[in-house]
This record gives C-alpha cells, structure tokens and sequence, in this order.
C-alpha cells in the first residue's frame, strides 16, 4: 500500500507541510526534524519516486473572451499558489491554447509529467475539451468547470442558485419585467446562470419577453457595443436586467447611460463577480460576489487529499457566493 505524507505526518506529529518539505530536502526543516521525519518514512516503506513534487496550473484558452479581460482568474490563480506554497508543493504554470497548432502535444506533455498534479482551469472549456484530460494518469482537480461525461474533480461556483438568488432579489425589489443581458460565448457558467434566471421567472410565472434578452460581447468594449445596437432596435425595455458578469453588466450600462436612459431611475441592472471596478462604477454596481482566492485554495486542498488518499471518493464542490448590494437597482413601489 502507498505510504502518504499524511500517514507519515500522523506517526510524527508534523504538520504535512513540514513532512513534505523534509522529504524534498528543502530548506528551514532543522536537521533534528528532518532526522526524525526520514527515519519513519524509511520505516513505514515510503519511497520517493511516488511523491508528487509539483502543482501544475493549466490556464486552458479557447479564446481569451472570458480569461483575459477578468480580474476573476488573477485571484483565483494567488489563491492556489498560496495554498500550494503552505501545503510545501511548488506551483508551476502553464498555457494550453486551442489556436495553437501543436495544443494537442502541449497536452500530453503535461500529462506525461508523472511527477505533477493538475489543477486545470476550465472557464472557457467545453465538454469535447475535456475528452482530452478524461484518461490522464495524472491527478486533476478541475476549477471553474465540470463535465456531463466525465467524473472529474471539481470546484466551481454555484452558478444556478446564485443567478437565481438575483433575480428574486429584483422580484422583491418590486421588478416583474425583468431582462437578461447574455454573453454571446456560452461558457458553462453563463448557461447555468441562465437556468437560474428561467428558474425564478417560472416560480413567480413571469413572462420571459424575447425582446428583453441581449445578446452582447463578453468584454466590456464588446458588451458596450452590442448594448448600443440591441437599444436601436429593440421597443421598450423591462425594468430591470440580470447580466451573466460585471464585465458585460458595466458595459452595457455604458451603453444605456449613452441612450439616455438612468441607472436605476430608468432600468435597473445586477452584474456577477463583485469585481473591483464595478464598485466605483457610475453608479455602483449592485453584484453577486464570488470567493474567487478562496476557490483556488480549495481545489489545492482536494488535489492534495486525491495524491495522499488514492481511495478518495470524486466529488463536485459548488461554492457559494454572497449578495452586494449597491446602487444600480431601484425599488419599484
């Protein structure tokens, strides 16, 4: 049976972080505890070429609409390094883009790496994406993702019951003709949210009017944009919107503010992500926050308890979020 680090962290009382460290010979281990440390792993049959020396990060881009423009990912990414770091792992990171020619051979030596674990970023990935990582060797926790198909380790958001959270917030603030402001890249994210949104008008039977879903650009540029042409043609607007991020929210509310129309006074709008810009946003933006640093730490943790406990049940961990409230929303009397 596979000796762990944890098994051995049991037997000597030191913490996993200081037992992993002793291992991989690192410094501030003082030579006592170290002694000590490699005499029961010796003992208990611990050997070496099993260990796991590094945490792999794998940034997966299909095309930068989501990834790149977010502060989402910045702090998602300190938060598994911080994490790694305490736990005695080293972080290396990665790229895999889908436009690149050799993608597939960048995969599978990642996956050849038999002395990393994966943690793979699956914002902007879709389901035929992640056949490619389904029979890998390797320990893989996916963060901000999941599979229909595959039993993956993951982390996520919960998408649906925080969107849903929303817009009954709008509904008790009054609002029955409310919109949904759509990315026009249809990340997994995005369409859970839209579950969460169908689900709340359907409880209350509010109309979901076709005329009342924009369909925009995922970056602030783009969302501005397709806010701009979507006012041109559309009649009127419901007194509220629910926008699948802040980036696409702050965009369109650019755009409406351009038309004439006042936020709240006019339409109100909640974004999701509470990223920073969208506090001093004219006005304020009322959001859903997400416990993005605290994610990353979290997928670590699961990889971590996959390579010491070969027995770990998979699991799908959906992370709640926390509502904002700011100034963009109007209560309707």
């Amino acid at each position: 049976m596979k000796v762990s680090i944890r098994k051995i962290s049991e037997v000597t009382g030191f913490s996993p972080a200081t037992v992993s460290n002793a291992l991989n010979r690192k410094k501030g281990v003082n030579a006592q505890t170290s002694e000590r440390i490699l005499k029961v792993a010796k003992e208990l049959g611990y050997r070496a070429e099993e260990r796991i020396k590094k945490i792999r990060f794998v940034i997966f881009r299909r095309n930068g609409l989501i990834i790149d423009d977010s502060t989402f990912h910045p702090a998602v990414i300190e938060g598994v390094e911080h994490q790694a770091k305490s736990m005695g792992y080293e972080t290396v990171f990665c790229h895999v883009d889908i436009n690149d020619g050799d993608y597939r051979m960048q995969i599978d030596e990642i996956l050849s790496d038999t002395e990393s674990a994966i943690v793979l970023l699956g914002t902007e990935m879709m389901e035929e994406d992640l056949e490619l990582f389904a029979n890998a060797k390797n320990k893989i926790v996916l963060l901000d993702g999941w599979s229909d198909r595959h039993f993956f380790d993951s982390v996520l958001i919960s998408n649906t019951d925080s969107a849903a959270k929303a817009v009954e917030y709008l509904i008790g603030k009054g609002h029955k003709r409310i919109g949904y402001i759509q990315g026009d890249f249809r990340i997994q994210a995005f369409r859970y949210r839209e579950i969460g949104y169908q689900r709340v008008m359907g409880k209350y039977q509010l109309p979901i009017c076709p005329d009342h879903i924009a369909r925009v650009g995922t970056r602030i540029e783009t969302a501005y944009e397709g806010m701009k042409e979507y006012l041109r043609q559309v009649p009127s607007l419901p007194t509220a919107f629910f926008a699948d991020n802040d980036l696409i929210a702050i965009g369109a509310m650019q755009a409406l503010k351009e038309c004439g129309y006042d936020i709240p006074k006019d339409v109100s709008v909640v974004g999701f992500d509470n990223l920073s810009f969208g506090m001093v946003s004219n006005p304020p933006l009322t959001t859903i926050h997400v416990y993005k640093h605290e994610m990353g730490e979290l997928a670590v943790r699961e990889l971590v308890q996959a390579i010491e406990d070969p027995k770990k049940v998979k699991a799908k961990i959906q992370v709640y979020t926390d509502f904002v409230e700011r100034g963009s929303v109007k209560e309707l009397s």
